[in-house]
């Protein structure tokens, strides 16, 4: 997973000749804050057999939610190279699904010298040697909106290809159910609830590198938020705000081998579409 709560201090403004102003509510610093976050990531994967057949997808936390007894995740974004998965994903589970284009590359990594803890590393899974087999594969994802088409991100991964070694670790097998929710859309605008639950091999593993499209469109000012949004700056704000997440600095990186995912069936919570729910 990736951390998406960030606090950016911009640097002071000049006032005349180097003397700076202070807001009268901070005083001087050091400026104590107290309070607590949520987290935000991705999830990336390609999926070999499902009701749609082959497809890649791309899913972007905006954040966890806390639902008694639980925490649940709530996509922010869904990538799908899959005009039926698309589809399915928008009407019955209430997803925010886009289709998009998967342009992978793959290209040989040379062999590096094992550092001093490489041995240990390597067997978790995260150590700086790496062996033959180890490809690094770039995916270009491009989300597709009728004839026009947005750079979303670039993502370059360390992958076994084209399949693990039979005598590498892949992690221990665990069975999991991961609640989230969904829906408020334009296309289901209920608050949904559903849980998938995945059957998988999981190991940690050196985060992707991502990065965003160049430039990303620029925040509007003051003066121009006073007059509202366009349609079109909805979308790019939107857009924009999933990008920040992937762009965010990793904490946790996971890799699913062997998985089997089931979806179960979203139930309606709530049909006001003001409906909140607290960050966790």
């Amino acid at each position: 997973m990736k951390g998406c709560a960030k606090i950016r201090f911009p640097a002071a403004s000049l006032m005349g000749l180097g003397e700076t102003k202070s807001s009268p509510g901070y005083g001087n610093p050091p400026w104590i804050f107290k309070g607590r976050y949520t987290l935000g990531g991705f999830f990336l994967a390609n999926y070999d057999d499902s009701p749609a057949g082959v497809f890649d997808e791309l899913v972007v936390i905006a954040g966890i939610v806390w639902n008694p007894p639980t925490s649940c995740a709530w996509a922010a974004r869904v990538l799908v190279n899959s005009e039926e998965a698309c589809h399915h994903g928008r009407k019955e589970v209430g997803l925010p699904s886009q289709v998009a284009r998967f342009s992978k590359r793959i290209t040989p990594v040379p062999r590096q010298t094992k550092d001093k803890f490489g041995g240990f590393l390597n067997m978790i899974g995260v150590g700086t040697t790496i062996c033959h087999s180890k490809d690094c594969m770039d995916v270009q994802v491009t989300e597709v909106v009728g004839p026009a088409s947005s750079d979303i991100c670039n993502i370059k991964l360390l992958t076994d290809v084209p399949t693990p070694k039979f005598n590498k670790w892949m992690g221990p097998s665990i069975t999991m159910s991961l609640p989230s929710f969904s829906g408020q859309t334009e296309y289901n605008p209920n608050l949904l609830k559903y849980s998938c639950r995945l059957a998988c091999r999981v190991r940690a593993v050196r985060p992707a590198k991502v990065s965003g499209p160049s430039p990303l469109k620029k925040e509007r000012n003051h003066d121009s938020e006073s007059r509202g949004f366009t349609a079109e700056e909805v979308v790019d704000n939107a857009r924009n705000l999933s990008i920040s997440v992937m762009l965010s600095k990793p904490i946790l990186a996971l890799e699913f081998n062997f998985l089997e995912m089931q979806v179960e069936a979203p139930i309606i919570l709530s049909n006001n579409t003001t409906s909140s729910l607290p960050a966790a």
